[in-house]
């Protein structure tokens, strides 16, 4: 059974957690050891998490299957891209759900989780970045409304890559 749940600051350990897990899941075998370690080392410590979680600017949810942690998403509550003009703005920043429940629901439960948020606080614009090799998900995104308005650099370690922008109105 899928549950989706508000993470709590009590959850840092298990965000910071799942956060590297999916992360290498995801990206591992495209990048080196080294920038995998570096962004990793960067962005998935507990207290960086817990940081994360307080934040007032930020909604992290989680993703549960059988009362275990399957997966996460992190929105952004105040974050303008550029080509979007208006300022009612929120950012998808990170959207994973561990790969042996790919396929299953889980990510079309936090996805939808995710846009019921942003549409409960009155935010008419989301967007995230993808990185232009992860076809699978900028397949999924687009199923969800999603269009591509731009693209940008993401680093990844010490290796630049180019991410697409997906965004979505309401």
């Amino acid at each position: 059974m899928i549950r989706i749940r508000k993470a709590e600051t009590a959850d840092a350990e298990s965000l910071a957690l799942i956060g590297e897990q999916t992360f290498r899941e995801t990206f591992g075998a495209f990048n080196t050891k080294k920038d995998m370690d570096e962004y990793c080392t960067k962005n998935f410590g507990t207290r960086i998490q817990q940081n994360e979680i307080a934040d007032k600017n930020k909604c992290t949810l989680f993703c549960e299957s059988d009362n275990r942690i399957a997966g996460y998403v992190q929105i952004n509550l105040n974050a303008a891209f550029g080509a979007v003009a208006d300022t009612s703005q929120a950012e998808i920043q990170r959207f994973y759900i561990v790969k042996n429940l790919h396929g299953k629901g889980a990510a079309q439960a936090l996805m939808n989780a995710a846009l019921d948020t942003v549409r409960r606080l009155n935010i008419k614009h989301v967007w995230l970045g993808v990185w232009e090799k992860n076809l699978r998900a900028i397949a999924f995104y687009k199923k969800f409304g999603f269009e591509q308005i731009g693209e940008h650099v993401f680093l990844l370690g010490s290796d630049p890559q180019r991410d697409i922008i997906l965004h979505k109105t309401f």
